[in-house]
């Protein structure tokens, strides 16, 4: 799962990873997330904990006293940097649910969506977006679309929703693999 970690953010994204932990939780998943226990992170992770879920959090060495990290989890990995933690992530989940969240949860979001359109991966990926924090990102992205610079099928590699358990029965359902081909990457005529 994908969330801020800022102490910053409106109080509801605070509960909204609540109760997706929760909802992870009662569905018998694991939660593989950032590691730390401030803000909507330490919330998800407090909740799945809560319901009976075991917790994995993956945190960069240089966060954590930054985001402190949190020692409650069942398993703690403590990576060199950023990229190492985004790999041991990807490596132990089975998909990926994007919570509200700054420059750091777009950079995970565009990483596996990106990886899910190329083929690199059958992981589900789903945005949960209840108060339309990502809006301008999806017109950004039907934009970029209608002039040529993504695909249509990057929305055949996501999921889109306002509802934590509509999130959950999309992360469940056995999402249709992406055929990669070279000619949907074929140089215009100069």
């Amino acid at each position: 799962m994908f969330c801020s970690s800022s102490g910053k953010i409106d109080r509801r994204y605070v509960d909204l990873a609540a109760e997706a932990g929760a909802e992870l939780a009662r569905r018998g998943h694991s939660l593989v997330s950032g590691g730390a226990q401030v803000s909507c992170m330490g919330a998800v992770a407090r909740a799945a904990r809560a319901g009976g879920a075991r917790t994995i959090g993956v945190i960069p060495e240089g966060l954590v006293s930054v985001e402190i990290s949190d020692e409650d989890n069942d398993e703690l990995i403590v990576t060199g940097d950023m990229r190492a933690r985004k790999g041991e992530m990807d490596r132990r989940s089975d998909a990926f649910l994007v919570l509200p969240g700054g420059i750091g949860t777009l950079e995970e979001l565009f990483e596996v969506w990106t990886a899910r359109v190329l083929a690199m991966h059958d992981k589900p990926v789903v945005i949960l977006d209840p108060t339309g924090v990502y809006e301008p990102l999806r017109e950004l992205m039907v934009g970029l679309t209608e002039q040529g610079f993504a695909r249509p099928k990057i929305w055949d590699a996501i999921g889109w929703t306002d509802s934590v358990p509509e999130a959950f029965d999309l992360l469940e359902r056995t999402q249709p693999r992406i055929e990669f081909s070279p000619e949907d990457y074929a140089e215009a005529e100069l």
